[in-house]
């Protein structure tokens, strides 16, 4: 399969699907849904962590990297499942965290033994911190151990001390992870915060050291590896770096998800609603550069990270579907690998919670934390309901019987799940899989270049072409008709049940060679 073929479905495996009724996603339940995903028609999934973890950042602190984590399941299962999904044409990748591990980890664990122990410099350890950099999930970075009377680093959580990649021994060990995982049959990684693992302590800043990229060839440009997928989580992705990431003679990664067209640059939770405009302002320029440079080219909304879609550049009441829709088609018509996350094909919003004890997430409860004394409970509460990760980890819908689970069940479970809307008339979930079947039917779509054709304040016009063949998009974003030039063809997907002179609110159109 080539990688431009690739549709890709990410499982958060803690809220996927609950087999047994603990209260926690499973191996179990997300093989009774394998049917599920071929009927939608993608052809990959990305499995979040389900490694041996504590879960202080829901298995992205990870205690032991061969393991499979007992609530999800066994080994022998995880076996299973990859044979499964292989059976049915869908290829695997898992995560790679690359830049931390729990502080429960054996590593850790012999680390802070002694200053002489030989695990020692697997971690960050100075006598005093040499700077005032921040944890991303708030607070500083460097936390005192009494053990051995130093301080480590920690980018995230206090549980999640940073790897010491200066160390070869480390680069060894991860080595040796991604390979023991490929000999079991994974088909690639995504490479958790990859652009972190190098540190560039004289110009002060905690990523995009000097050696970035030699680290990530020395994982990843190798014989054992030559044939895998790879797609990184770099916040880095300068045109130049882009370029480095993943031109092929580099041998380093396939692809890099970039964040900028999420408008994240002010910070999770001061973001505020960006406009649809800008947010793809943003796309058609990455189309552009990626298009420019010959890399492959990520398309994404959602994922464990962010909030819904729907709810964050589109209309989640009033025309909920319409939104959902033309969204999807956002991603699954655009040039790249597109990857849909758990949810966002039955069209899915954010809850709406009302106390801080209903959230699990630690980034929204230490941001509510360190804010309480400063701002309203109320702003607070509003800010983590619009922006916070807990919207993306609530347990999947299946139907609207309220059940068992590790988060605060899902606020419109009764209104929105799987169940309700595969027997709507206006089906999410079905405009996704005419989306994906039409994507793999056009080759415009999956190798045709990008042309923008028109993005004002309301509407946005993009095209395809390959081999002699045109597909338009056409798309009104805004909450009033738009009147777009008259334009005929063969309409392949239209989101509204008619076409008018004007395109609706929300309405996504794609025609085939269409003509002016």
């Amino acid at each position: 399969m080539k990688v431009e073929d690739l549709i890709f479905y990410q499982i958060y495996p803690r809220s996927f699907c609950d087999g047994n009724g603990d209260g926690e996603g499973d191996i179990q339940g997300v093989l009774s849904k394998v049917e599920y995903l071929k009927t939608l028609g993608v052809n990959a999934v990305w499995f979040s962590p389900c490694f041996e973890s504590p879960n202080k950042d829901n298995g992205y602190d990870i205690a032991d990297y061969r393991n499979i984590s007992s609530t999800f399941g066994t080994f022998a299962e995880f076996e299973n499942l990859l044979r499964i999904f292989h059976e049915n044409g869908i290829k695997v990748v898992i995560d790679f965290v690359a830049n931390h591990t729990s502080t429960e980890h054996e590593w850790f664990q012999k680390s802070r033994e002694s200053k002489d122990n030989p695990y020692r410099d697997y971690y960050i350890w100075r006598k005093t911190p040499p700077n005032d950099w921040q944890s991303l999930f708030g607070g500083s970075a460097w936390e005192y151990d009494e053990q051995t009377e130093e301080y480590y680093l920690h980018s995230f959580a206090v549980e999640q001390a940073d790897l010491n990649w200066e160390n070869p021994k480390v680069r060894e060990e991860m080595k040796a992870v991604v390979d023991f995982w490929v000999d079991k049959g994974v088909d690639g990684f995504r490479c958790d915060v990859l652009d972190m693992i190098s540190k560039d302590f004289e110009a002060d800043k905690n990523g995009n050291g000097p050696k970035l990229h030699e680290y990530i060839r020395e994982i990843f440009g190798r014989r054992e590896t030559e044939n895998i997928f790879t797609v990184g989580e770099c916040w880095g992705t300068t045109p130049e770096n882009v370029r480095l990431f993943c031109a092929p003679e580099r041998r380093e990664l396939t692809t890099v998800f970039n964040f900028h067209h999420l408008c994240v640059e002010n910070g999770r939770f001061n973001a505020g609603k960006p406009t649809l405009r800008e947010v793809l302002q943003r796309l058609s320029s990455w189309q552009e550069l990626t298009q420019k440079l010959g890399l492959v080219a990520t398309v994404f909304f959602e994922n464990h990270d962010q909030p819904r879609s729907v709810s964050r550049f589109g209309d989640d009441d009033k025309y909920r579907y319409e939104s959902a829709t033309a969204l999807g088609g956002m991603v699954l018509l655009h040039r790249g690998v597109p990857f849909i996350y758990q949810g966002e094909e039955m069209g899915m919003i954010n809850s709406e919670y009302t106390q801080i004890s209903q959230f699990r997430d630690i980034e929204s409860l230490n941001y509510y934390q360190a804010n309480i004394d400063k701002i309203a409970a109320e702003e607070l509460i509003k800010n983590i309901n619009a922006n916070g990760r807990d919207n993306a980890r609530q347990m999947m819908p299946w139907d609207e019987r309220e059940v068992k689970s590790w988060q605060s069940d899902y606020t419109h479970r009764t209104q929105i799940n799987v169940e309700k809307d595969l027997s709507s008339v206006k089906s999410v979930f079905r405009f996704y899989k005419k989306l994906i079947e039409i994507r793999k039917m056009q080759p415009c779509l999956t190798k045709g270049e990008y042309r923008l054709r028109e993005l004002n304040e309301n509407y946005y016009e993009f095209e395809r072409r390959y081999a002699g063949e045109c597909i338009s998009v056409l798309f009104n974003f805004g909450k009033r008709s738009v009147y777009p030039d008259k334009i005929k063809g063969e309409i392949l997907l239209n989101n509204y049940e008619t076409v008018a002179e004007n395109l609706q609110p929300s309405q996504l159109i794609v025609y085939k060679n269409a003509s002016r």
